[in-house]
């Protein structure tokens, strides 16, 4: 679990569209690779999926006014799971700072 202050503070919906139209590109271009990026957002939850790697949510973000929480959900998975959230709390890092 990594937790990020909310300093913008970005709404889960903001977080949601920005997640959608930004995050697939940049972490593409810090692993050199082209994943295909799913995303599912219910209230204050937004859930992060790589089908092609992970079957099911990968990844959870829980969004309030003072901070982001980041959760690993795929903790069986074989697929390095580390370098996916790593990668994931640096773009809410530089969104929410």
């Amino acid at each position: 679990m990594a937790t990020i202050k909310n300093v913008q503070p970005l709404s889960a919906e903001k977080l949601f569209d920005v997640l959608k139209t930004g995050f697939a590109d940049y972490i593409n271009d810090k692993l050199g690779s082209n994943l295909a990026i799913e995303y599912a957002h219910v209230f204050d939850e937004i859930n992060v999926s790589f089908p092609e790697v992970i079957e099911g949510p990968a990844l959870n973000i829980t969004v309030t006014d003072v901070e982001l929480t980041v959760n690993v959900l795929a903790t069986e998975s074989d697929y390095n799971t580390e370098l996916l959230e790593e990668n994931l709390i640096s773009f809410l890092a530089q969104q929410a700072g």
